[in-house]
């Protein structure tokens, strides 16, 4: 991992955003945080090749981490982290964004809780299913927008920033560990800022 003081920006700094006051600002790169805790292998090269249909990638390395959610009375699979570049080739909204990422998502069979009919189910009907209790809580891939690059014209007195307009999206923030790694990783490769 390297460290802080090597980077040309300290992302502390960085102005945080909501990403609710950003849907239709335009966007012209981002830093993802790619996870997968099923079938990573398959999923994160799938997710990785979508992406290019967007732009140019550039990837940190993958990081195998713990579930931060497991417990002992609840153990969960070890995800496979990732952080990525993307520079889109076209600027989009964020709102345009996040609805692709879905997308992909949902093409790498994606079931997110809040619309699996799995835990709407009786602890009887949950019994009745063909389903393992440990798949109802596996990823096969996540992606988190971390941070975003606006287009300078989308700027204004509520969007201070300077370092290239990259916003830091504040429900992601602080970074966890692996982001806090990829980031500084892709930082350092790429000179973003």
């Amino acid at each position: 991992m390297m460290q802080e003081q090597s980077l040309p920006i300290d992302i502390a700094t960085l102005t945080q955003s909501e990403p609710n006051d950003l849907q239709a600002q335009m966007v012209t790169a981002v830093i993802l945080a790619l996870g997968s805790n099923h079938c990573a292998a398959e999923y994160l090269p799938r997710v990785r090749e979508k992406l290019t249909t967007l732009g140019t990638l550039e990837c940190s390395v993958a990081f195998q981490n713990p579930d931060f959610t497991a417990t002992k009375e609840q153990p969960k699979p070890d995800y496979i982290n990732q952080c990525i570049y993307l520079e889109l080739g076209s600027a989009m909204s964020l709102q345009q964004l996040q609805q692709l990422f879905k997308l992909f998502e949902g093409e790498c069979h994606r079931v997110r809780e809040s619309v699996s009919i799995l835990p709407a189910l009786s602890q009887a009907e949950l019994a009745k299913t063909q389903l393992p209790p440990n798949t109802w809580r596996q990823v096969t891939m996540d992606i988190d927008i971390l941070l975003v690059r606006l287009e300078p014209s989308q700027l204004n007195d509520s969007i201070q920033q300077d370092n290239d307009s990259w916003l830091v999206m504040a429900d992601r923030y602080p970074f966890k560990a692996h982001e806090y790694a990829g980031i500084t990783a892709l930082i350092a490769k790429k000179g973003l800022f």
